[in-house]
């Protein structure tokens, strides 16, 4: 009775995060306290063992650094630079931006980075007078891409860096970042090739976004100094922390608080806190609780045990049908949720004598975070970037998204499943 009553919880609250007609943060917690309620766990045992508030902590204190670094405007400088850097030309434009959105997607993270980089890309268009879809979805491929990256660059990769206490902010870099480079150049030239006679802006537009002042944009010279230096420190306390033997939630919430103390007579602390994206927060408490029901009843074992069956235990088959899987099914719903379950699975798969793990952890990265750029609702920075453009009178439909989206989610699964067969998998045959 408990397995079919966590299941319906499950599939039920599922269906409404997909379709979005209710806030999904909402949708999850009630989820979530619907297996409370059903019997399924006690809320001991969902707070200390199915909510993972490393993550929570690690996200809340990211958001915080970005919030606070934002109120600067050095990122509204670095856009106008870049534009004047290449003339107003549309194409390089293009470029730089998705370039921009990529290392701001890996650094940060790729939800926080679209949220500063469209209403610049829209200031910047208004004044080229050019079409700004193109560069929205630009935005939206590079996001992805970029925040495959780095552990704290993409949801899920945070969610699998929190869940597997071996792998490092560097490891994530070394083993994702070669194939996240290649992935970013092969899109890159594709979109230029797309759009190469969409986009055209004329000289008068072009000189007026030339002699645009990039420090015009730039608000607070002290606030920039603190809080760039701040971000600095932490990112190197990232790379540095197999050394320092600190986990990477304590050195999140040290810069954030850092940050805080330096800069509260100017950023009024409840200002920024109220700049936290919440609903975010309590969406990822109450997801986590959803699968922690899936757990409880043993669902998440039995699928374990069925992709186990199908692949005879074999390592490469394995890792390359989590790739694909995980690929398409981001593509159709959102890459949070998918990953969430698919965590505890891979866990499980230790049990039956899978002793190496980390080419399905790589494969399930992969997947989840480059299938979110297939469809307009396979990753949240999608459904951002969408909501934003509605507002600013630039909507894109879904089927004109998936135009783009689809192939290039398809191009970068066949990158990414050469790299990780010739770089982890040849060795098992």
């Amino acid at each position: 009775m408990e397995v079919t009553l966590a299941f319906i919880i499950f599939i039920i609250s599922y269906v409404f995060i997909i379709s979005e007609k209710i806030n999904r943060a909402l949708v999850a917690c009630l989820g979530g306290a619907a297996m409370l309620f059903a019997g399924i766990f006690s809320m001991d045992t969902a707070f200390m063992q199915y909510i993972d508030w490393h993550t929570i902590a690690l996200l809340l204190s990211m958001m915080i650094l970005v919030s606070i670094t934002s109120q600067s405007g050095v990122f509204e400088y670095v856009a106008v630079h870049v534009a004047r850097q290449v003339d107003g030309k549309p194409i390089p434009l293009l470029v730089f931006i998705s370039l921009l959105t990529a290392i701001g997607s890996a650094l940060l993270n790729n939800v926080t980075t679209v949220l500063l980089v469209v209403p610049i890309v829209l200031t910047l268009t208004k004044i080229l007078k050019v079409n700004a879809v193109p560069f929205l979805l630009s935005i939206i491929l590079a996001s992805n891409i970029g925040g495959t990256a780095t552990l704290i660059g993409d949801p899920p990769n945070l969610m699998i860096g929190q869940a597997v206490e071996h792998l490092t902010f560097n490891d994530f870099l070394i083993h994702l970042g070669p194939v996240v480079a290649i992935i970013f150049i092969v899109v890159m030239a594709g979109l230029v090739y797309y759009y190469r006679k969409a986009l055209t802006v004329s000289a008068e537009n072009r000189r007026k976004l030339i002699e645009v002042d990039p420090k015009s944009y730039l608000k607070d010279k002290v606030l920039i100094v603190k809080s760039l230096s701040v971000l600095a420190i932490t990112t190197v306390g990232f790379i540095l922390q197999p050394l320092l033997n600190v986990d990477l939630t304590s050195i999140a919430m040290g810069g954030a608080l850092l940050l805080m103390l330096l800069t509260y007579e100017k950023q009024d602390v409840e200002e920024v806190f109220k700049s936290v994206e919440w609903v975010t927060l309590f969406f990822f408490v109450g997801l986590f609780m959803l699968v922690g029901g899936l757990k409880e009843v043993g669902l998440i074992d039995e699928i374990a045990k069925s992709i186990i069956f199908y692949t005879d235990g074999d390592l490469p088959k394995t890792a390359l049908l989590i790739l694909w899987a995980s690929g398409i099914i981001s593509g159709f719903v959102d890459n949070i949720p998918f990953v969430a379950a698919m965590i505890p699975v891979i866990l499980e798969f230790q049990s039956y004598g899978m002793t190496n793990l980390d080419p399905l952890w790589w494969a399930l990265a992969l997947g989840a975070c480059l299938g979110g750029n297939a469809t307009l609702i396979g990753a949240s920075s999608n459904v951002i970037v969408a909501g934003l453009a509605v507002k600013a009178k630039h909507s894109f439909s879904y089927m004109e998204f998936l135009k783009v989206g689809a192939p290039v989610a398809l191009v970068s699964f066949i990158i990414s499943t050469i790299y990780i067969y010739f770089r982890y998998l040849i060795f098992f045959y």
